[in-house]
């Protein structure tokens, strides 16, 4: 019988595993390992581009703040004057009735350009091709001179006696013509915009809604629109902005929008440049609110195309902290 002690152990001996150090500060390797630190790559010519770009910013924004013809105290004055806002709300009021209008006449354009029907699709057609091709100007001025063709506007019967009459002159003020000129003039931007979104669905989408029995209403609403969206709103958000400082065009028919509220003021004290710095501000901070908004709308509707959302800027501001406090933690763990 076998005595423990003549049990002889196996001839192999596994390998002992090393257990895992515990990681360095902020992610790094163990100070006191062997393993070679990671040195990120020295973009040198990346770094000289950004030294020469901020250098040339600067030389701007010193000439601009340090030059006393732009007169800022001229410009702090005028900024939040009575005048400058009124012609700053009529200019918002314009942008956001133009804009509505525009694209409530533009969504039936575009369906009938894309109807079956050939008489609407080339009374469509012919519609955003004369409206585009002409210039905002001379729309402008030719409907402020309608009256020269059309003396009276009536209603009546077609072909019959008139009922009602008014005279052109009186019906047709400075700010109706603009309302009316700029709805003509976007609505036509507006068709090609429905048009072009409701094209980049893919047919396919269609014709799988068509086979599981969904009426065409509900496959408009549900399935071509949302898609269609991701497609409109960069453009619809470009249009609204160019609205917005396209607006400034009604100046030439004296409407008091924001450009000729400041006119109306360095008419009178000759100081155009100032005058002309504020509208700029202005015009500068409404864009800048508006981008914003579309950003956040063009970031709602691409929850079905990506399978992140892009970051917001207050995320991004976040991540770039958290990197910033990582590299200083290195640092002092270096230093230390």
């Amino acid at each position: 019988m076998a005595s423990p002690s003549d049990v002889h152990a196996p001839s192999y001996v596994p390998p002992a595993v090393p257990r895992p150090r515990d990681p360095g500060p902020a992610g790094g390797p163990d100070p006191g390992s062997d393993l070679p630190r990671i040195v990120p790559r020295r973009h040198t010519g990346r770094l000289l581009t950004a030294a020469a770009a901020l250098l040339v910013l600067a030389m701007a924004v010193h000439s601009v703040v340090r030059n006393p013809a732009f007169q800022w105290e001229v410009v702090g004055r005028h900024f939040t004057t009575a005048a400058v806002l009124d012609g700053l709300l009529l200019t918002l009021w314009l942008t956001a009735v133009v804009m509505v209008l525009g694209f409530l006449l533009g969504i039936p354009l575009a369906v009938m350009r894309l109807s079956a029907n050939p008489v609407l699709r080339a009374l469509s057609w012919g519609y955003v091709w004369i409206f585009r091709s002409t210039p905002l100007l001379v729309q402008l001025l030719f409907w402020f001179n309608i009256g020269a063709l059309y003396p009276t506007l009536g209603l009546g019967i077609p072909f019959g006696p008139e009922f009602v009459t008014v005279r052109t002159v009186n019906l047709l003020g400075p700010t109706l013509t603009a309302v009316i000129g700029l709805t003509l003039h976007e609505a036509a931007y507006a068709a090609e915009v429905v048009r072009g979104g409701v094209l980049s669905v893919d047919a396919g989408q269609t014709e799988a809604a068509q086979a599981l029995g969904i009426g065409r209403r509900r496959t408009l609403r549900r399935i071509v629109i949302p898609q269609a969206m991701r497609s409109i709103v960069p453009t619809a958000g470009n249009m609204l902005i160019g609205t917005l400082k396209g607006t400034s065009i009604v100046s030439v028919l004296a409407v008091h929008d924001l450009l000729y509220s400041v006119q109306l003021v360095y008419n009178q004290t000759y100081q155009v440049i100032p005058l002309l710095m504020v509208a700029t501000l202005w015009y500068v901070a409404v864009t800048t609110v508006l981008s914003a908004g579309q950003f956040y709308v063009e970031r709602h509707y691409a929850r079905g195309s990506a399978r992140a959302l892009p970051p917001t800027p207050v995320q991004r501001l976040r991540a770039r902290l958290v990197v910033v406090r990582a590299r200083l933690a290195r640092a002092t763990a270096r230093r230390g």
